[in-house]
């Protein structure tokens, strides 16, 4: 008898259609990231053994575990900087000169460290800054923070912003490059630009001792300490009350704290260019020659000894110290401070946000040295 396979018609390809592939056409999306860098080739931790410069952060996370250790009597679990190549060679990599790179990997002629894909790596202390996105960037022209150099991406969509920023740019003189999407994806580490980045130049700090010095040199001399505060905003917005109320400069500690960035610049409005900013390797210490120099140490705290509207200090020199906006001032700090001031508060608020704390502390010393004057 005859079968089904001799029937007229029959199927004689399988029924399962053939799988589906991306045919070449996005095939890089399907193409893997890279291999993961191993613990010692990581800028970003403590057994970082590279050759690269060595991070303040991973060089405090070493000294951290170095004491644990000898506190428990074991080796220290860190790597030993400097002991492992982590740069690409000045000869870039392997293959022909128009040989596409792989994911992931160096392109031929390249130099310089090795980062994780899509991670920025950590910029020299005196590198410029990249401020990215559209809105970002137009506040920051519109500000006046100081740029050297304007990165558009080829083939964006040019909108209204836009418009404004290259407009912007030219008429500030600010050198407008236009650059391919993927060296502006390399430039930023991955981050959403939006096709356009300001490189803004590392803002000069002032040295601490000419800050009390030309501050001393005043009829009232004031100056703002910050204790631990990291968000940018809250700096910028402190510097820009310092401007409004008379205070002669500003100075924050180095590590853990934040610096004088694009954000900051443009949260003080411009006034960080009036402001003499200045980093202090260890607070305390600094706070301390304030008090030999002849100033009044005054922290802000929630629970301060004395209320801010009976602070007969104001009236001389002063320096006050705004807490971190979590935990306030540091243990350290609060006892080198002569005097801890609280702000009178009707409502049932428990603090204020740092850089508002400051605006009103500083408000009330202007105020009172205009009454006493």
């Amino acid at each position: 008898m005859a079968g089904n396979s001799q029937r007229r018609g029959r199927r004689v390809a399988s029924k399962a259609s053939a799988p589906k592939g991306s045919g070449g056409k996005n095939r890089d999306s399907l193409a893997g990231r890279g291999r993961t860098l191993p613990a010692d080739e990581r800028p970003w931790h403590k057994a970082y053994s590279g050759t690269e410069k060595l991070p303040q952060r991973t060089a405090w996370k070493q000294e951290k575990e170095r004491r644990a250790a000898a506190e428990e009597g074991r080796a220290p679990k860190i790597g030993q900087p400097g002991s492992k190549d982590t740069t690409w060679g000045k000869g870039g990599g392997r293959g022909t000169a128009n040989a596409k790179p792989a994911r992931g990997k160096q392109p031929a002629g390249r130099s310089g460290p090795r980062v994780a894909p899509g991670r920025k790596s950590n910029p020299a202390k005196d590198s410029p800054e990249l401020l990215v996105g559209r809105n970002p960037v137009l506040e920051a022209l519109r500000t006046q923070v100081p740029a050297t150099a304007l990165y558009t991406a080829l083939g964006i969509d040019i909108d209204d912003r836009v418009k404004e920023i290259v407009r912007t740019a030219a008429d500030r003189g600010i050198a407008i490059l236009e650059i391919s999407r993927a060296e502006l994806d390399r430039m930023t580490g991955g981050v959403l630009h939006q096709g356009v980045g300001l490189q803004v130049p590392p803002f000069a700090y002032e040295p601490f001792e000419d800050l009390v010095a030309a501050a001393l040199e005043q009829p009232a001399p004031l100056l703002v300490a910050l204790d631990g505060v990291t968000d940018p905003r809250n700096l910028g917005a402190v510097i820009r009350s310092a401007a409004a109320f008379g205070a002669q400069g500003v100075f924050v500690p180095e590590r853990r704290a934040a610096g004088i960035t694009a954000t900051a610049w443009r949260t003080s409005a411009g006034a960080a260019a009036r402001v003499p900013v200045a980093q202090v390797t260890n607070l305390t210490r600094s706070l301390k020659a304030c008090r030999d120099a002849g100033f009044v140490v005054v922290g802000l705290d929630a629970d301060g000894e004395t209320d801010l509207y009976d602070l007969e200090a104001a009236v001389g020199p002063l320096v006050v110290v705004v807490g971190s906006e979590g935990r306030g001032l540091s243990r350290l700090v609060g006892q080198t401070c002569d005097l801890t001031v609280s702000i009178p508060m009707i409502s049932e608020v428990e603090s204020l946000n740092a850089s508002v704390a400051a605006a009103v502390t500083l408000a009330e010393v202007a105020r009172r040295r205009a009454v006493e004057g």
